[in-house]
């Protein structure tokens, strides 16, 4: 992309807005702590974080790579005493309001039937945000430092609900300038401050 991704306006009309301060404010609507975990990116995010009200955690070795930074984080999520946690890329515009509320209905839904995450799926292409369990949590956290969340989630099929959903956002990933300028960015994609 050339820039930090999770520093892209968005919508990309916007003067101010980020897909990390869209995404911290759309999951304040249903968290009460927000946790954005950073690497090299640490001084050009924090002012972001800071100013939406979301904490901020370092991955003190980056270099290993985003499964690190989801150890981190998710060490720093049962540090505070939290089971459960919605987990997602800061570098992708945020998801519709309606799509977190569907998965958070599914996620109690699941934990009824000892399931550990639900994950959204877009015309068979599986996204994010993920919704964790501490059963989930503890099995990212088990596992060796080389694997994937891919490689995690893999393992325990059975222990993962799938949810359809009706947006694309879950499955967006923007890699270059010419990505980012095909995106849609309907006033409804933001959630109401």
């Amino acid at each position: 992309m050339g820039r930090d991704k999770a520093l892209l306006p968005w919508p990309p009309s916007a003067q101010g807005n980020t897909f990390l301060s869209a995404a911290i404010r759309l999951f304040f609507s249903h968290v009460d702590v927000v946790l954005v975990v950073a690497g090299k990116n640490e001084a050009a995010l924090a002012p972001v974080v800071y100013a939406n009200g979301a904490s901020l955690v370092v991955n003190p070795d980056p270099a290993r790579g985003q499964f690190s930074s989801l150890r981190v984080g998710l060490h720093e999520v049962l540090s505070r005493g939290r089971d459960a946690a919605m987990v997602t890329l800061v570098d992708r515009p945020p998801v519709l309001m309606k799509t977190l509320e569907t998965l958070e209905a599914a996620f109690e839904q699941a934990m009824t039937q000892r399931k550990w995450a639900v994950i959204p799926d877009y015309q068979g292409k599986h996204g994010h945000p993920i919704l964790v369990g501490r059963e989930m949590m503890e099995a990212f956290l088990r596992a060796p430092e080389t694997s994937s969340a891919r490689e995690v989630e893999h393992a325990h099929p059975s222990k993962i609900e799938y949810i359809p959903v009706d947006d694309p956002l879950v499955a967006v990933n923007v890699d270059t300038p010419e990505q980012y300028a095909t995106l849609d960015s309907p006033p409804q994609l933001l959630p109401s401050s």
